[in-house]
């Protein structure tokens, strides 16, 4: 009997043969695997659809001087914030979120509940900086050149845990780590970059690699890194299609933090890559999912093809695409349980249930205030009735 890193390395290189003796048409890019939609993953990106709105409506207001904006303009932006009613109604709805002064001039400002969120979010941030700096590297170290344009990471930054003023707030707390070159701008969307200072080995292990370190602690012996394959209930792979990920399984895994230069765009070792790249950037992300348009910004920098969004379909064990909200979303499905929730909770999403907790209270003080408006006006109508 071969020893295990031997029998590993005949199995992939069995593997790769068959996967070689692929006639063109049966390669990478022609395989097709049918989309089926999973209600659980669905609905956990569905509830977060009002706080979304309301995380943006607020933001409105947060990104204003003193985070004061008048009200008649906040009305305006209805549109450019995607808010399904007006925004007084919205607000009525959710009067815990902002503060609006009395005429003639009406300002809205932030609650005092709000006010309290923002403290907290502070501290958060201040006492998770070494993590959240660690994900940034982690970020410029999948970067071909080691840098990312600055309005890049800006967009995407509330999917990775950084706060709005990373670029103020965190980078310049680790020189040793970063760089800021040119000029950001007030709002991050000037043309200036973030680079790399020092390559940390340390950093440089996607989460498949460190599961693997760990099992080996457990029990001495180290698993070949890969991926965990988790098929939903009652999905079925064609023959061929089931052939080919088990050949494509027992290849070596590729790091996202090795030089992927010399791998053909059309193999299966870069598709190999591929996944890796997005199931890294995935794991880096607070709930484990991120729009696919946000992913395709990464797209020079991390070498990933121009077709990128089909490889998420072409691994429905690995990865799952909601199309709910009106934007495609990758999801890492090992991240969730077979109920669509979080296995694992990133430190930072206290942020958003912190956000929510606000939300439900001025919304149960909004129902309880409808209900007594019911029960008065009922009573108005009894009194209304015995008197006629």
């Amino acid at each position: 009997m071969l020893p295990l890193p031997v029998a590993a390395t005949a199995a992939a290189a069995r593997a790769a043969s068959r996967l070689a003796q692929l006639a063109p048409s049966r390669r990478i890019s022609s395989l097709k695997v049918p989309w089926k939609r999973d209600p659980f993953l669905d609905a956990s990106i569905t509830r977060d659809r009002r706080f979304r709105q309301a995380y943006r409506l607020v933001r409105e207001v947060l990104l204003s001087p003193d985070h004061r904006l008048r009200y008649r303009y906040l009305t305006k932006r209805r549109e450019r914030i995607k808010l399904p009613v007006r925004v007084p109604t919205f607000l009525s709805r959710y009067p815990t979120l902002l503060s609006v002064s009395p005429p003639p001039e009406p300002i809205a400002s932030p609650s005092p509940q709000l006010l309290d969120f923002l403290d907290f979010a502070s501290q958060l941030y201040e006492h998770h900086a070494p993590l959240l700096a660690s994900r940034l590297a982690k970020l410029l170290m999948i970067s071909s050149t080691r840098a990312l344009p600055v309005t890049k990471i800006a967009a995407a930054k509330r999917d990775f845990g950084l706060p709005d003023d990373f670029l103020s707030s965190l980078v310049p707390k680790y020189p040793d780590l970063f760089r800021l070159v040119g000029d950001p701008g007030p709002d991050a969307s000037g043309n200036a970059f973030l680079e790399l200072v020092t390559w940390d080995d340390k950093l440089a292990k996607s989460v498949i690699e460190l599961k693997a370190d760990k099992e080996a602690d457990v029990v001495g012996i180290r698993p070949r890194p890969n991926f965990t394959v988790k098929f939903p209930r009652g999905f079925h792979l064609k023959k061929e299609m089931r052939e080919w990920v088990r050949d494509w399984l027992e290849l070596p895994y590729v790091s996202p933090y090795a030089d992927a230069s010399t791998l053909h765009p059309a193999s299966p070792e870069a598709e190999k890559r591929t996944i890796g790249v997005l199931h890294e950037v995935l794991s880096l992300t607070v709930e484990r999912r991120m729009a696919v348009p946000i992913i395709g910004k990464f797209c020079e920098e991390y070498r990933l093809p121009n077709a990128f969004a089909n490889a998420f379909t072409r691994h429905p064990g690995i990865f799952y695409v909601s199309l709910k909200g009106g934007i495609k979303t990758a999801v890492l499905r090992e991240a969730y349980d077979e109920k669509g929730e979080l296995v694992d909770i990133d430190p930072m999403l206290e942020l958003k249930e912190r956000f929510v907790a606000i939300m439900e209270e001025g919304h149960k003080k909004y129902l309880d205030d409808l209900k007594r408006k019911r029960e008065a006006l009922q009573k108005e109508r009894e009194v209304a009735g015995r008197d006629g």
